[in-house]
């Protein structure tokens, strides 16, 4: 009698949770899947080839691993965040001695199924364990400079890891990550602007420091011209593909920069200008109104969670996705230099898609458990 009242216990609770997920997140996550997977059909010319295939089963297999992760408990995710930022370490400090070498760079590891790129699980695992690092601490301790020293190193020690490969690019989005947990948990904004001045006076000697192709990159963001068939070329037939767009752009599987192959690295980074081009300012306008919406789901979430851990996580995550969206859609509008920001979940690419995934399971869990607090 007492087992079968458990067993009806255990299944009601499993179907509670289900209850408790946020359908509008998630119904937003899986429209962007379907767009994303249309959008990777047209940069294989309208066959199912090799990078509709792929990009396909890690949609799959990623979702399901998101709905797995929804109905974990919160509170685990607060238990292994020190173990969950270690053990991404020690898979970047692997990547670094025996990883798999490519382009000039050493930033994947190859595990058969997947060649893993532990940077883009830095992005998310440097926000858990920094609001767990901040779950606990009292308000005045928080701008301590105990504390500051030890998030700064939290947070340049991955980093570091990440420059070597080289990879600035992910370095650089791993830093906004990690600074939005300490701007939402309450650090002087003092710092902050301290911060971007040195930033900006310092400049002149971290572009001498860069490799010759960041240079590259940096002299073909001000004048594109200066090279239009070398390194300005990507970024040239990008903004003509945006502009040839128009209002309603030129219809699914019609984009003739992308069909002619004048856009390389279309199904990257660059896959918000294919999309673009094939459904003009009015699918752009939805495609961000989609986004919009995540975003603004993630922050309600974290507002009706009881754990500060989660609304540090939820509201911190929130602006990292956003700036991933600002950088690359800037990125391939000539706004900023090229950096290799993929789009979250419309880029080809199963670790940033892992990554993102990851963290969408976590806000999910969140929702499901806004009521567990975390002591």
């Amino acid at each position: 009698m007492y087992q079968h009242t458990r067993l009806n216990s255990n299944r009601f609770s499993f179907f509670q949770k289900f209850k408790n997920l946020d359908y509008l997140l998630l119904f937003c996550i899986l429209l962007l899947g379907f767009i994303s997977l249309t959008t990777m059909y047209s940069t294989d010319g309208g066959q199912i080839l090799f990078h509709t295939k792929s990009h396909f089963i890690k949609l799959v297999t990623f979702t399901v691993m998101m709905l797995m992760i929804s109905l974990i408990n919160i509170r685990f995710w607060f238990l292994v965040g020190y173990l969950f930022y270690l053990s991404i370490i020690a898979l970047l400090l692997w990547t670094y001695f025996f990883g798999i070498k490519s382009s000039g760079s050493q930033r994947w590891m190859d595990l058969y199924f997947i060649n893993l790129q532990p940077s883009e699980l830095m992005k998310i695992c440097i926000i858990i364990c920094l609001a767990k690092y901040f779950h606990r601490m009292k308000i005045e301790n928080v701008n301590s400079v105990y504390t500051i020293l030890t998030s700064l190193i939290i947070i340049l020690l991955p980093m570091g890891l990440v420059i070597v490969q080289p990879d600035l690019g992910t370095a650089l989005l791993i830093a906004i990550s990690g600074l939005a947990v300490l701007w939402f948990a309450g650090i002087n904004h003092k710092y902050f602007i301290y911060t971007i001045l040195g930033f900006l006076i310092s400049l002149p000697f971290i572009i001498s420091f860069l490799k010759p192709y960041q240079k590259l990159r940096v002299l073909t963001f001000l004048n594109p011209d200066r090279d239009p068939l070398g390194a300005g070329y990507q970024i040239i037939q990008s903004k003509i593909a945006v502009g040839s767009g128009g209002i309603f752009g030129k219809g699914f599987l019609k984009g003739t920069q992308s069909y002619l192959e004048f856009l390389p690295e279309k199904h990257t980074d660059f896959i918000f200008t294919l999309f673009s081009e094939e459904f003009g300012f009015i699918g752009s306008t939805f495609l961000l109104i989609i986004y919009a919406i995540i975003i603004y789901r993630i922050v309600s979430i974290g507002a009706g969670s009881r754990s500060y851990f989660a609304k540090l996580f939820c509201y911190s995550f929130a602006a990292a996705i956003f700036v991933y969206i600002t950088i690359n859609m800037s990125m391939v509008l000539g706004l900023l230099p090229i950096v290799g920001s993929p789009l979250p979940i419309m880029s080809y690419g199963g670790s940033s898609m892992l990554a993102t995934m990851i963290g969408f399971g976590v806000v999910l869990s969140a929702k499901v458990h806004n009521q567990q607090s975390i002591a």
